[in-house]
């Protein structure tokens, strides 16, 4: 049995990623815990969101017309609270956060959540997730 993804790009994301990256050159995420754009996924370019000791990545996604793969960060604080749940990054029309890139595009990345099944969870419980320290290193 495969390990389970912690994250997931659904098609249309992978289609809005392949445009920013053309724009752009290669992409990161890091989950936004609240503050001035809520709870959102929000899309940088790579490196330009610093990581280190309160970060954890989630994964390094391949998109199909991507070079590098995309990394994706979230709180060490927050993964406490969600590391529960597999995440799917979606797209939907409509304004999204200021700082993130897609938000020239008229469109909003959204992060939708399901628990994983015991089997997933069992895989995924021990599973190391490594720091911005460790990764930027």
């Amino acid at each position: 049995m495969a390990t389970p993804t912690r994250v997931d790009f659904t098609p249309e994301t992978e289609e809005l990623l392949r445009t920013l990256y053309k724009r752009n050159g290669p992409l990161m995420f890091h989950q936004s815990g609240g503050c001035c754009d809520g709870s959102s996924p929000m899309c940088y370019p790579a490196g330009e969101f610093r990581t280190g000791g309160a970060d954890v990545m989630l994964q390094e996604i391949q998109v199909d017309g991507i070079a590098e793969p995309i990394r994706f960060w979230m709180s060490v604080e927050q993964f406490e609270y969600w590391k529960h749940t597999h995440l799917t990054i979606d797209v939907v029309p409509g304004r999204g956060g200021g700082f993130s890139l897609e938000s020239t595009e008229n469109k909003r990345f959204l992060t939708r959540s399901r628990m994983y099944s015991d089997d997933e969870w069992a895989q995924l419980k021990d599973a190391p997730v490594p720091t911005g320290l460790e990764v930027n290193a």
